[in-house]
């Protein structure tokens, strides 16, 4: 059974075969640095200068945890992708019913439009702090950053991962650069990664950097962009596969943990250290970087906000492709989906600075983040029961000892965001007074969701073993006894362009000469559209008298045909001339319109097809 391919337009695009010794390994790094890209967005800033600034180095070992718990998933991720060939997203409409997987959609797709908020705000403040531009319209400039990621995907995965690499290249070396510029005290860090309790505000923003660091999607994109590498299938080549691709792990998300660490450093040592307890906001951290440092820190922190917010967009637009495929088997156009998800995101923003003002966007950053973590439980749950799974798994199962350090991970996760939830409504609660709407949908929704993950974990030690494949088609059937189909009434489009002939000659010989001919053109002017058949202007009269010629020609030859004239929407007007006719089959002759074009002036063929309930063939 042929199983649906992840990121089709790029799987097994980067050969590895060919390759020997270090060359071999290079081959597979790449996939690692795409999603360690979102742990060094500009959510984990906004989470990392809050804490830096209000706790000084204490968190830090939450940074350290939290970086070791993502490299144990995004390897499970990898994993899954290498040995099933299948993402996160695909593996779990295969494990769970039909009905779990459209909530496992919507959360997934509130992760990625918070994480997509998260970089439209980075964007917007990075823009500010370099050029002085509006907030407000540097949120609207990042609508463009689509054509980026159709650009990038053009080019080939090689030349979208060496983008990414030169933007994490750009934060990682300003943010070197910012440490010898700040001094930090080398043993308050080291102290910093002892372990200590957490509660209230520190707990708060502490689950904010976990949700900013384990990031919930990247485990959708690593399962698939590991399938990007073509390697032997036996199991020698998927043992190297995975090697390799914990070695890329592994440097990736180290280099990540190395910018957060730092930005939270810059933070403690440049705010906390000179009394500036509150800076939350990036704005603010930009400015005190000016005032104590001068302007080369300010210019190379708003340098990297830019590289980061931008690398990020474009792997957040992947996994959004990924989790409605893999979910709802459902795929639309990349600059489509990329413009829905950004849309849904900006909207958010643009509230929040026209009704609360530009101060207000560094608290909706850290909400992005909060969100962000409260949903890692539906991926990493259903994650950990697919490397489990021995019937699909096989050898290559995760070790029991693997399995208790997830599940531990898991359980950490999962109760810091109940306890966070439970004190967050908790204040929701006292604030508006017990109001009605807290009961009537915020507490019934946080049940359901709650209900929700508790079902994703117990299902698959007690449900059924399923498999529904990612087929999108269905099999393939007996195609029978092949009969000829004799047409007797078809229709045909004209628009007395070159194309005309072929569009013809096409149609005639699927009828032959005992056929009936419709020849249909459709007058499309202002008048045509508004007047309809009691417009008899010079276009409409000239289209009238040009298909009679066609009409009289085809006679000539022995062939009989009748003219027919639509009025206003091409696609419409054809639909209706052919369902007023009883045609039983269209043949129509197509623009070759490409890109633009096609966005312009649509696509008569594509409209027409969803219109009639007959063959079409269409001809170029």
């Amino acid at each position: 059974m042929a199983e649906k391919q992840s990121l089709s337009e790029v799987h097994q695009s980067v050969a590895t075969g060919q390759k020997k010794g270090w060359r071999r390994i290079l081959a597979f790094l790449g996939p690692a640095y795409l999603v360690s890209v979102g742990y060094m967005d500009p959510g984990n800033w906004a989470t990392d200068i809050a804490g830096g600034s209000k706790f000084g180095y204490q968190l830090i070992w939450v940074l350290l945890m939290s970086n070791l718990i993502a490299l144990l998933l995004q390897s499970l991720s990898a994993r899954l992708g290498i040995v099933r060939g299948l993402d996160l997203a695909q593996a779990s409409r295969n494990t769970y019913p039909k009905w779990v997987n459209f909530p496992l959609f919507i959360l997934a797709q509130t992760a990625i439009i918070a994480c997509d908020l998260a970089e439209i705000i980075g964007m917007a403040i990075g823009l500010n702090l370099l050029f002085g531009l509006p907030l407000i319209w540097g949120i609207s400039i990042t609508i463009f950053d689509t054509v980026l990621l159709l650009f990038l995907l053009n080019k080939g995965m090689r030349k979208m991962e060496a983008f990414i690499v030169s933007m994490v290249f750009i934060v990682g070396l300003s943010f070197l650069v910012e440490m010898f510029i700040v001094e930090p005290s080398l043993k308050e860090i080291a102290k910093g990664f002892e372990p200590s309790m957490l509660g209230g505000e520190a707990l708060y923003i502490a689950i904010g950097i976990i949700g900013a660091t384990v990031m919930p999607h990247n485990l959708y994109l690593h399962s698939s962009l590991v399938q990007t590498r073509k390697f032997e299938r036996d199991s020698k080549g998927i043992k190297e596969a995975i090697k390799f691709n914990f070695i890329d792990t592994a440097v990736a998300l180290n280099l990540a943990f190395f910018v957060n660490a730092a930005i939270l450093i810059l933070a403690a040592a440049a705010f906390y250290k000179n009394g500036f307890h509150e800076v939350a906001e990036i704005q603010d951290a930009h400015e005190l970087l000016s005032n104590i440092f001068g302007s080369v820190a300010p210019a190379l922190f708003a340098i990297a906000l830019i590289a980061a917010g931008q690398s990020s967009t474009v792997t957040g637009t992947l996994a959004g492709q990924i989790v409605m495929e893999g979910h709802l088997n459902l795929r639309i156009q990349p600059w489509l989906r990329r413009l829905i998800t950004r849309l849904l995101a900006i909207v958010p923003a643009f509230f929040t600075i026209l009704y609360f003002g530009d101060d207000a966007l560094g608290g909706l950053l850290i909400l992005s983040q909060v969100v962000l973590s409260l949903q890692l439980g539906f991926a990493i749950i259903p994650l950990i029961h697919l490397n489990s799974d021995k019937k699909e798994m096989k050898e290559f199962t995760i070790k029991p000892w693997v399995k208790v350090l997830a599940w531990l991970s898991a359980a950490v996760i999962v109760a810091l965001n109940i306890k966070l939830a439970i004190e967050e409504i908790g204040g929701w609660m006292a604030e508006s007074h017990n109001a009605w709407y807290m009961y009537a949908i915020v507490l019934p929704i946080s049940i359901l969701i709650l209900v929700l993950l508790v079902y994703i974990f117990i299902y698959p030690f007690v449900g059924k073993k399923q498999r529904i494949g990612n087929v999108p088609h269905g099999d393939a059937l007996a195609i029978g006894r092949v009969e000829k189909i004799n047409y007797e009434r078809i229709g045909i489009t004209v628009d007395f362009s070159e194309n005309d002939r072929k569009t013809i000659r096409h149609a005639l010989i699927q009828g032959g000469k005992e056929a009936h001919y419709y020849l249909i053109h459709v007058v499309e002017t202002a008048a045509a559209r508004y007047h309809g058949k009691t417009a008899m202007d010079h276009e409409t009269q000239a289209d009238i008298d040009n298909l009679k010629k066609y009409q009289e020609n085809l006679a000539d030859l022995g062939y009989h045909a009748t003219p027919h004239v639509g009025f206003g929407g091409t696609a419409k007007a054809i639909a209706e001339i052919s369902n007023t006719n009883k045609l039983e089959l269209l043949v129509m002759g197509a623009h070759g319109h490409k890109g633009l074009k096609d966005l312009i002036f649509g696509t008569t063929v594509d409209s027409v097809r969803h219109k009639v309930d007959i063959p079409v063939l269409i001809v170029r």
